[in-house]
């Protein structure tokens, strides 16, 4: 396998920036995710490793090798598709091993990559069988064997569960991480489901507008994100985020209360993170959050509830089942200390 790094790499499109300076480095084996918004330019970025796009500037390395001005052959990376791209008129079978045959290798150890490859991803019945006769988790499968069998430096994947079913999405996750993990592949994984980069990844990439704006671990970027764009994209509610102001010892949130802190920071005015699941709800009084329960949502294990606060300001919390509240009924809410994110008032930058 293979290590790859970028240095520098920028990439224009009629004069518009769509990557802009990316400096980065997937290590030997490692899984690496990226991720962001539409537009963001991480299928871009992900073209520019494979060499399927020029870069405008910069340089891509793989094992130390310049492979800027590479063919994208030549690079001997494996691409998976959102949409497959598998041949319809040909079997499983040719279609897993038509690379080896384009290379020109032996059909007996065709026939032993092809087997193999199979047996990995529960194939082996299916080999006969036409794309059209398969469903989108099987297809999906198919074009992973087709990367598998060329073994190659590094597996690339652009959005490979977008086309597939909730059901599907969970159960192809699951194999991908397995197969990595049989492998020990150096894997880079493009999806704007946060889902799946926070199950997946060894390392996240979270991209913006063509930048990169943090690199961690799944763990590392929840629970210390470096701005409010990163803390709102990575988490399932969203992070909660309030206007406030910090002083030595309270964060202080208008028309409603101080929260104390130990944190010793200049005055400023700042902005206040608070994860749904960081809430809990007291009597109201005890706490120096509160509101009222516009509604609440089922969720099977856990329920989503929405809290008007005041000054068309709105919480979200993420609670046990069990727990139930009363669209109207008036709450307090408590959150410990450790559990807080303050950014800049402009949200860029991370103070605690």
């Amino acid at each position: 396998m293979a290590e790859i790094r970028l240095e520098n790499l920028s990439k224009s499109f009629n004069g518009h920036d769509v990557i802009r300076d990316v400096s980065l480095k997937v290590a030997d084996g490692e899984f690496c995710v990226f991720v962001g918004p539409s537009g963001c330019g991480k299928s871009t970025l992900l073209r520019l490793i494979a060499g399927l796009e020029e870069a405008t500037s910069g340089k891509v390395l793989i094992s130390g090798e310049d492979v800027t001005r590479l063919e994208p052959y030549d690079r001997q990376l494996a691409m998976v598709f959102q949409s497959y791209a598998l041949y319809p008129h040909m079997s499983v079978r040719d279609n897993i091993a038509f690379a080896l045959r384009t290379a020109r290798m032996r059909e007996d150890r065709i026939s032993a990559k092809v087997a193999e490859a199979a047996r990995i991803l529960r194939l082996e019945s299916y080999l006969d069988r036409k794309p059209a006769a398969l469903s989108g988790g099987q297809r999906q499968r198919v074009a992973i064997g087709r990367a598998i069998v060329r073994e190659p430096r590094a597996f690339l994947f652009d959005e490979p569960l977008s086309n597939l079913d909730a059901a599907l999405r969970t159960d192809t996750r699951v194999e991908i991480a397995a197969l990595h993990r049989s492998l020990n592949a150096t894997t880079i994984y493009v999806t704007h489901d946060q889902t799946e980069a926070m199950t997946l990844a060894d390392r996240i990439v979270v991209l913006k507008d063509g930048r990169v704006m943090q690199t961690g671990s799944p763990e590392e970027l929840y629970k210390k994100p470096s701005s409010v764009f990163v803390a709102q994209f990575l988490g399932s509610p969203k992070m909660n985020i309030l206007d406030a102001s910090v002083d030595a010892d309270a964060i202080r949130i208008e028309a409603q209360g101080a929260i104390p802190t130990s944190a010793r920071l200049p005055t400023q005015a700042c902005k206040l993170g608070l994860r749904p699941e960081a809430l809990s709800i007291v009597e109201p009084g005890r706490s120096v959050l509160g509101g009222t329960v516009l509604f609440s949502e089922y969720h099977g294990a856990t329920r989503m509830v929405v809290v008007d606060i005041g000054l068309n300001r709105q919480l979200t919390l993420q609670l046990p089942e069990h727990q139930r509240v009363t669209p109207g009924e008036n709450i307090g809410l408590s959150v410990s200390q450790d559990t807080l994110h303050l950014f800049s008032e402009d949200g860029s930058t991370r103070l605690v």
